[in-house]
Parts: structure tokens; sequence; C-alpha cells
């Protein structure tokens, strides 16, 4: 009886990381808030949210909706700030203005502990060419929040924006990634993480820098012939949840590569499968199996 008491015990007061994910969320569309709150409850991590703004559906729709909700993350802070709420990792994703970048920055002054983690996917570009509505000086903005991060997720469009830097297009090779990795660090991030790199026939994955340990790390997956939309937020999502879980970094990167990979396999096979998105959902028994759940 008392080892089944002990076991129960400490079973029921095993402290459940917290994590706040700060990006827009689309009604229908599998990106932004819309992947990361399934994705890292599924995990077994609570997900706090603040959303930046509603779409009706993501962007690649025509004629969505868009509610803006700048004006609700200064209150959501302050309540939270009131209540003494404390997180494990603070996790940002799209988004939509220098002035919620402005308000963001305070979230990361305003709740980083010594323990816990900034994780910035600084979400503006793709295929060399900053989002509709974007600007160089937003991309200045985005540069200065990644100084507060100890993480950062940038694919190579997005971090030749951070540094100001012409792009080399998405098959640059390793030692171009490397320099942009190495200028990256100078930003402040400890580990800085390129996404989205292609170097050998058929592997897709990331290149990433240690500032602490001064060394890179790397890890490919299958390179699967299809576009799919919202990869990089499973990625992110997918990551934050397994550094949750205690995976280490570069372990964490690992999975979340596997998984997204998956995920995107998922959908290429599947005859019926939306085009506005990844299978995620379907491949969500074995990210569970994966992290041991």
């Amino acid at each position: 009886m008392r080892i089944f008491f002990n076991l129960f015990l400490s079973r029921t007061t095993k402290h459940m990381k917290r994590v706040m994910s700060i990006q827009d969320i689309s009604c229908l569309g599998k990106c932004s808030l819309t992947t990361a709150l399934p994705i890292i409850s599924a995990m077994g991590v609570e997900t706090a949210i603040v959303p930046t703004a509603v779409l009706s559906t993501h962007t690649q729709f025509n004629d969505f909706t868009f509610r803006d909700l700048t004006d609700d993350m200064i209150p959501i802070r302050e309540h939270w700030k009131r209540e003494g709420f404390i997180f494990d990792a603070i996790y940002t994703g799209y988004l939509g203005s220098e002035k919620q970048i402005e308000i963001v920055s305070d979230y990361f002054d305003t709740f980083k502990k010594e323990n816990n983690y900034i994780i910035v996917d600084p979400a503006m570009a793709d295929n060399g060419k900053l989002y509709t509505g974007f600007t160089p000086d937003f991309a200045r903005s985005m540069a200065k929040l990644c100084q507060k991060a100890d993480i950062i997720l940038p694919n190579i469009s997005e971090a030749c924006f951070l540094l100001g830097r012409e792009y080399p297009g998405e098959e640059a090779n390793i030692r171009q990634v490397k320099e942009l990795l190495l200028a990256l660090a100078q930003l402040g991030a400890k580990k800085v993480v390129i996404t989205g790199v292609t170097f050998e026939n058929n592997k897709f994955g990331f290149v990433g820098y240690d500032t602490e340990s001064k060394e890179f790390f790397d890890y490919y997956t299958e390179k699967i012939d299809t576009t799919s939309h919202g990869t990089g937020d499973v990625f992110a999502s997918t990551f934050t949840g397994a550094l949750m879980n205690d995976f280490t970094v570069y372990e964490s990167l690992k999975i979340a590569a596997d998984y997204t990979c998956a995920s995107i396999r998922n959908t290429y096979n599947d005859p019926d499968a939306v085009n506005y998105g990844v299978n995620f959902e379907s491949e969500i028994p074995y990210l569970l199996k994966r992290i041991g759940k």
C-alpha cells in the first residue's frame, strides 16, 4: 500500500510544463496557433496562448476576414503579471506588425526567468521574399527581438532579412549557411538554427550553431517532392514541445524534423488530403510514441 501511495503521489505531484505561445490564430487552416496548440498540448504540455489576430482562414485563401488583437495583448500581459503566472517557455511565431514585436519584447522582459526558454520563430519570409505587408524595417525590428531569445529558428530567407544580407537561394551551400549562422549568433541567442536547408540529393533538414560550445550541428530527413503550407509552424511547435519533455535542444530538433517529415509524407500519400496544410493530426500517435508517451 505504501509503495502504491508513493507511486500515486509522484505521478500526481509531477510538474506539468507550461508554454506561452504568441502568434495569430486562423479559424481554419493548419498554421500558427491552430497548429501550436494541438501539437504542444498532445505532448503533455499546458499551452497558454496570446492570439495576435483572428483570421477566418490563413492567408493562402482569398477574402479572409482579419481582426487585429494588438490592443488586447497588453491587458493580457498585465493580468498574467498580477496573477504571478510562470512559464517554462515563451514561443513566438508570426507577428503582424512592429507594434506587436515591441509588445512581445515587453512580454519577454516580464516573464523571462533564469531557467526558462525564449524561442523565436521569425516567421516573415520565404523564397527570398518578405511576406505581404512586411518591410525591411519590420525585419530589423525582428532582429532586435531575436537578441532576447535563447533559440531562434529562421529559414534561409528569414536569416538573410534579419542580417540585411543578399539572399543566396534556398539551396545555399554549407559554407554560406555557416556564415549566416555565425552572423546570427552575434544577435545574442545561445543557439541559432537555420531550417529548411538542402545540401544533398533528397535530403532536407537544419543546420545550427551553439554559441557556448562553438560547434555546428545538423540533421537531415528525406526530402519529399511537394510544397506544404505551415510546416515551419509544425517544426517549431514540435521542437518546443519536445524541449518541454526534457529532451536536449539537438534531440528536440531531430524529433521536430522527423515529425514534420512524417506529416508531409502522410499528406503526400493521402489522395484526400487538403491543400492548405499537412496532416500533422494523423501523425500525432507517431509523435507521442517518439517521445515515449
